[in-house]
Order: C-alpha cells, then sequence, then structure tokens
C-alpha cells in the first residue's frame, strides 16, 4: 500500500473492497424518526420562538425567520452532495477532515461537540 504522509497523519490508499466492509447500517425506523422529529419541534416550539419575538416583534421575527431557512436549505443541500461524495461515517467531521486536513477536521469534531454539550 501507499502511504502518503500530511503533517503527523499517515494515508493509506485501499481498495473498494475497504469501503464494502464499513457502511452505516439502517437500524432507525420510521416510528423512531417521526418521535424524534416531534421531539424537535416541540421543544424548538417552546423554547425558541417566545424569546425571539419578545426581542424583536412580529416582522423582525418573520425577517430572522426567511433568512435562517434560505440558510438552512444551503445547508441541507450541501449535506446532501457531500454524503454521497464521501462515502465514510463521522458527518461533519469527516467532512471537515477531507475537505480542510487534519486540522480542520479537529476544529470540526470540537466545534460539533460543544454545540451538542451546550444545546441539551
Amino acid at each position: 500500500m501507499n502511504d502518503p504522509k500530511q503533517g503527523f497523519v499517515t494515508y493509506e490508499k485501499v481498495d473498494s473492497e475497504y469501503f464494502s466492509k464499513r457502511g452505516l447500517k439502517r437500524y432507525a425506523g420510521v416510528w423512531s424518526l417521526w418521535a424524534l422529529g416531534v421531539g424537535a419541534v416541540i421543544s424548538g416550539d417552546f423554547a425558541g420562538w417566545n424569546l425571539g419575538i419578545q426581542y424583536s416583534g412580529f416582522g423582525g421575527y418573520l425577517v430572522a425567520m426567511f433568512i435562517v431557512t434560505l440558510m438552512y436549505l444551503g445547508l441541507c443541500y450541501s449535506i446532501a452532495e457531500m454524503s454521497p461524495a464521501l462515502p465514510h461515517t463521522g458527518g461533519a467531521y469527516s467532512f471537515g477532515r477531507t475537505a480542510m486536513g487534519v486540522w480542520g477536521g479537529f476544529l470540526t469534531g470540537l466545534a460539533e461537540n460543544m454545540e451538542y454539550v451546550v444545546t441539551t
């Protein structure tokens, strides 16, 4: 195998058989995903809306929601394009590492973990 070295990390070239043995297993069913979505919507309705309307008013909040909707659509389309192009697990960490190298992946993974800790 060819071992190119980038910084402190060594990468190996592998064949398609290596990737065929590693992949995501589908175990989340329809009801699990439905319950997750409903829980996210309910918690967002009770926690997020009131504070935003209090500080910005109804019109300002509509403008902010429109901008956030456009940004969220861009995020969803980007993830939909990257997922089949980078067929390995890891989410945002793997996308960041592939695109920006070792430190980019580390910072992306760190930011993602901080997001999960702060929002729980």
